[in-house]
């Protein structure tokens, strides 16, 4: 007798599920439930967006109006607007504004923004050596999961401010890796030396080439059907069409990318790219199921890049968020500083777009794309320029999760705690207590609950 799902089992431990076989099965066949495969990240953007209601600066980020997404509306009517730079997956997307977080910084704002915006609790300390006091959302999901998280970091480790976005616990927070190198090759188990395209070619030889005894023998049972054998000639092809186009690795060019990065990976010329090869990694590693969540920090905590807008390298943009040459109240004033600061917004939005591009070409566990059975959040520490504010924390969400999400639309969540997303997001995910009731993730202090208007 055969169960319905068999597995050949070759060199290594290699395995290889095969398909149903109706000519094999046994008389009573059990039915086979799984969980639901929902994958969640995090990016993190600093210093705020250029928006408008906080001084007498021009709305430049959100759509004129709150309702149904469209490609058209979001190329037509908004087109001026950040944010319709994700037109291509408008259906797909969902747009929060209307959050805020629960609790003061203490002396320094980007450091108390920073701690608080995945874990939705107090900080204990000063100024920039703040901690958080309670684990961050992507930890919560891993752990619930089982499984590791990838924390990851686009800029340099040693900074004024540097990592501070994922926690495990209280005041424990998780180192950030930033060479993208060193991140695939602990994906693929290999050591990230010089000669890593060489041992990942090594690992290409197909499954099907390691159970091929075993295949051999499973076509000679005269058992088999004439229909089965030709499905388990069409399964192997199929495998193969698979590894040769994904193989849960990334092209050649991709990898060669990487390193020549390896030694100037937190320089400020890469940042953008270090962040899009990190973004390629997650992708790939939700594709392939080797984790299910993770962050990605992009610049220090209060981002010292100088990025480039309109082809021009600019100020840092931490000083481009002041408006003011200068890190702190004073400084001459940077000409345009509300139109750069927009600029910057944009490249935001085309390293978040190219990520959903990725992800909306992998298939996903559902049938759909990858990006269906995902919901990943580009979120920031703060508000807006000046002031810096807590209130109306841009979220921007993509996909559904796996149908538990609404999406296409644009939404006010009525200036509730930020926790009330996560709840939403955790629900969202599959993950609930014991007694099947929603999780309250953050701090007991904050109101409880979820936005409801995001739920499908």
């Amino acid at each position: 007798m055969m169960n319905r799902r068999r597995f050949l089992r070759g060199v290594g431990g290699a395995t290889l599920a095969l398909p149903f076989l109706g000519s094999l099965r046994p008389r009573t066949v059990g039915a086979e439930v799984g969980p639901k495969q929902v994958y969640s990240f995090f990016i993190r953007q600093g210093n705020g967006v250029q928006q408008g209601g906080y001084s007498d600066e021009p709305e430049r980020f959100w759509p004129r109006e709150l309702g149904a997404l469209t490609k058209t509306d979001l190329e037509t009517n908004n087109s001026d607007r950040t944010l319709s730079i994700l037109a291509d997956h408008a259906e797909k997307l969902t747009f929060v504004r209307g959050t805020r977080f629960g609790f003061p910084g203490n002396g320094c704002g980007h450091s108390g923004g920073l701690n608080q915006c995945l874990t939705a609790r107090p900080v204990t300390g000063e100024g920039k050596d703040t901690l958080a006091t309670g684990e961050s959302v992507d930890w919560f999901i891993a752990r619930k999961l089982g499984v590791e998280p990838l924390t990851l970091m686009s800029g340099p480790q040693s900074a004024y401010l540097a990592h501070g976005l994922s926690y495990s616990g209280p005041s424990q927070l998780r180192g950030a890796r930033n060479n993208p190198l060193a991140v695939y090759a602990s994906l693929m188990n290999v050591g990230a030396s010089p000669d890593l395209l060489l041992q990942i070619a090594s690992r290409r030889k197909s499954v099907n080439d390691l159970v091929r005894v075993e295949m051999q023998e499973l076509l000679a049972n005269p058992a088999l059907s004439a229909s089965d054998r030709q499905r388990l000639d069409m399964h192997f092809q199929a495998i193969r069409d698979l590894e040769v186009g994904m193989a849960c690795e990334l092209p050649a060019a991709s990898v060669q990318g990487m390193q020549e990065l390896a030694d100037i990976f937190e320089e400020n010329e890469q940042r953008i790219k270090v962040a899009d090869y990190m973004l390629e990694l997650t992708a790939m590693a939700f594709a392939c199921d080797a984790t299910r969540t993770g962050t990605l920090q992009i610049g220090t905590g209060n981002d010292q890049t100088r990025y480039y807008v309109d082809g021009v390298l600019q100020n840092t943009f931490h000083r481009i968020s002041h408006r003011i040459d200068g890190d702190g109240d004073e400084g001459e004033p940077i000409p345009n500083a509300d139109l750069l600061h927009h600029g910057i917004d944009k490249i935001f939005a085309n390293i978040f777009k190219r990520f959903l591009d990725r992800l909306a070409a992998y298939a996903g566990p559902g049938g759909g794309s990858l990006l269906d059975d995902s919901v990943v959040i580009w979120t920031n520490d703060l508000s807006n320029g000046p002031p810096h504010s807590y209130s109306n924390v841009p979220q921007i969400l993509a996909g559904g999760a796996g149908g538990a999400l609404k999406t296409g639309q644009y939404l006010d969540a009525g200036n509730v705690t930020h926790n009330k997303l996560f709840n939403t997001i955790i629900s969202a995910v599959g993950i609930k207590n014991d007694d099947g009731t929603p999780v309250e993730f953050g701090d007991p202090s904050l109101e409880p609950g979820m936005i409801d208007a995001m739920l499908a």
